[in-house]
Order: C-alpha cells, then sequence, then structure tokens
C-alpha cells in the first residue's frame, strides 16, 4: 500500500471531510475512463449529484475533490427538502480531449452498476447531451435532454436559486429585497453566471463581471453594454464600492487572502465549496460580510434534475426554488440566535434533517 493509498484511506475513514457511505473506482481502458463514484449519505433517500469532467492534477486531487463535493451535496439535498442522499462522482481527465461517446457509456455502466443508489446529472465539464448518452447504459441519470425525456439545462434554475439567495441577503442586511442600485460582482459567467446577470440586470442591479473565458466575457458584454468587466477575480473582490460578490465558478473562492480585500458585503454566488478551508466562516463573520451558504443558494439545479425523476413541471420545480428565499433568511435568523456563522447554521439544520431520517 503506498502512502497515496494510506492518504485516501485515512480521509475516508479518519477524517471530518470522510464519513461516506460508499467511494467507487472506475475505470475502462478501452475508453479511457477513470472515475471516481462517492456516496456520502443514503439517509434521506437515493444519492443525488453531478458528474465532474475535470483534469485533475493527480488522482488523489479527484478523490478529494468527490469526496468534498458529495459531502456537500448530503447538505444540499437536505436543505432543499428533497428525498435524496448526497453522492457525486468525478472522471479525470480533460473532456475537450478525452471525452467521448465510448467514454461516457462506459460511465454510465458504472454508475448503473450501484443499482440506483446513486442518480447522476451534470455538473463542470459534462452538459445535457452528455447525460444522453450516459443514460443509454444507465437509467438512474438526469438532466437529459427534454427529447430524450429529460428537463434539460439546470442552470436556469440554479441562477434563479442564487438569485432568490441575494435578495434574502438583501432583505436581511438593508431591509430590502431587491438589487435596484445594488453593485454585484460576478466571478464566472458561464453556464449559471450569464443567466444570474439577466436577473441582477432586469432588477436593476449594477453588474461587473469576470471569467477566465475572453469570450464568455465577450458575450455578456456585446450582449449588455452596462455591464462592467474586470481582468481577474483578483480585480474583483477589490472594486471599490462593492456590495456583492457572486462566485459562480469553480471552488475555494473564499480563502484567507481572498476575505482580507474583499470589498463586499455579501458573499452569495453558484460556485460549490466556496470556503477554502474551515475558519473561513468566522473570518467573514469577524468582518461582518454576510455570507450565504453555497449549497443553499445554489440548489435550484439539483431541484430541477430531482423532478425530473418523477415526470419534469418547470413552473413546480420553480416555486420550489423560489423557496430558498425563505430557507436562506431561516439560516441568517439561526445563525443570530446561536451566535454562530450562517454556514454552521445551514450545516446544523442540514444535519439534524439527516438524523431525523436515520
Amino acid at each position: 500500500m503506498t502512502e497515496a493509498d494510506n492518504g485516501v484511506l485515512h480521509t475516508l475513514f479518519h477524517s471530518e471531510q470522510g464519513g461516506h457511505e460508499q467511494v467507487v473506482l472506475c475505470q475502462d481502458r478501452a475508453s479511457g475512463l477513470k472515475a471516481v463514484i462517492a456516496i456520502h449519505s443514503t439517509a434521506l433517500g437515493p444519492a443525488l449529484g453531478g458528474t465532474r469532467f475535470y483534469p485533475y492534477a493527480t488522482e488523489e486531487e479527484a478523490v478529494a475533490d468527490v469526496l468534498n463535493l458529495s459531502r456537500g451535496m448530503s447538505y444540499k439535498n437536505a436543505m432543499a427538502g428533497l428525498d435524496h442522499g448526497g453522492g457525486k462522482a468525478v472522471i479525470i481527465g480533460d473532456p475537450f480531449r478525452i471525452k467521448s461517446e465510448e467514454l461516457l457509456l462506459a460511465f454510465g455502466r458504472c454508475v448503473a452498476s450501484l443499482g440506483g443508489r446513486y442518480v447522476t446529472a451534470c455538473d463542470v465539464g459534462t452538459y445535457v447531451a452528455d447525460m444522453d448518452v450516459v443514460a443509454r447504459e444507465c437509467r438512474w441519470t438526469t438532466g437529459r435532454s427534454p427529447e430524450h425525456g429529460g428537463a434539460g439545462d439546470s442552470s436556469v434554475l440554479t441562477a434563479f436559486g442564487v438569485f432568490q439567495g441575494m435578495r434574502a441577503s438583501a432583505q436581511h442586511l438593508w431591509g430590502d429585497p431587491t438589487l435596484r442600485g445594488r453593485k454585484v460582482g460576478v466571478a464566472g459567467v458561464g453556464k449559471v453566471g450569464r443567466h444570474l446577470v439577466e436577473h441582477l440586470l432586469r432588477d436593476g442591479a449594477e453588474v461587473v463581471i469576470t471569467d477566465v473565458r475572453e469570450e464568455s466575457v465577450a458575450r455578456i458584454v456585446h450582449k449588455h453594454p452596462s455591464v462592467t468587466a474586470v481582468a481577474d477575480t483578483e480585480a474583483l473582490i477589490r472594486t471599490e464600492g462593492l456590495d456583492i460578490y457572486a462566485p459562480c465558478a469553480l471552488g475555494g473562492a473564499l480563502d484567507d487572502d481572498s476575505v482580507r480585500v474583499l470589498t463586499a458585503k455579501v458573499v452569495c454566488g453558484a460556485a460549490n465549496n466556496q470556503l477554502a478551508h474551515p475558519g473561513v466562516e468566522k473570518d467573514l463573520a469577524d468582518r461582518s460580510i454576510l455570507y450565504a451558504p453555497d449549497y443553499v443558494v445554489n440548489a435550484g439545479g439539483v431541484i430541477q434534475v430531482a423532478d425530473e425523476l418523477h415526470g419534469f413541471d418547470f413552473d413546480r420545480c420553480k416555486a420550489k426554488a423560489s423557496k430558498i428565499f425563505d430557507t436562506t433568511l431561516a439560516i441568517f435568523a439561526r445563525a443570530k440566535e446561536d451566535g454562530i456563522p450562517p454556514a454552521a447554521a445551514a450545516d446544523r439544520i442540514a444535519e439534524q434533517r439527516m438524523a431525523d431520517a436515520r
């Protein structure tokens, strides 16, 4: 057994990031598939969470990511009121180089082998068309196209839910649930961020954006000349007069350095696992920055894919996603009552629901 193996096993069995029910390593050499599926909890029902396709630097990095993401899905699904536990999958590799029909079909067979304990969907690097392929080998697949019996792109409701979280944050902090006149910085204007920008502009917000992909920024600015673009996230978080910062790309956006220079009064975004390490939530609170827990406000997408399993109805899903406003306000109230950061308050509520189910 190598040191790396020891590290992974220690994470699974002994660390706070562990506690998972099942972790499955998947490989198909013919197609190049290397994947990890993590089931954190099935206390509330079958584990539900997307598949991330990403060029991780090491296999250990991939395992660490899938463990964190799947754990987050348990909390997200619990807070969204879904009868699902938390799971996640990662496919290791550059999707622009190795993604193929054969690889996706092989992955579908891996998910199917779990017999419904894990239900997959889209995530970073995977799209509706990919889920259509996976579904040919696995009936426990959501996020499919309407032509194949699915609900289509879940980023629409994800953005809507984040917007509801922002409205709740504004209500809590400023006494009014509108973003009119507020300056909002959006880091990442791809799948979810571009829809969020639309909501913000319709509500009268001033929007500042950045993205590592120049074409994504250009698309937004061309369509909405009033939107301002800055060079990178470092510039965005230092923007003078910023009211709300919305991380909508990959996780770990909030660390010691970024929190120290952040000008915004509120953090509310679509990215998963925004807190780089335990303790960042307290750093935010110490600077009087209101943090809307990521897995609460970005639950619109999982609400949609869960509904797909029962016959998708957009209006029904949007009504459920609208409740993110009330849920976020309840978390802020619980945080104030218990004298703890909102992230800790959300964890307590989610853990209680999972414990009651067990």
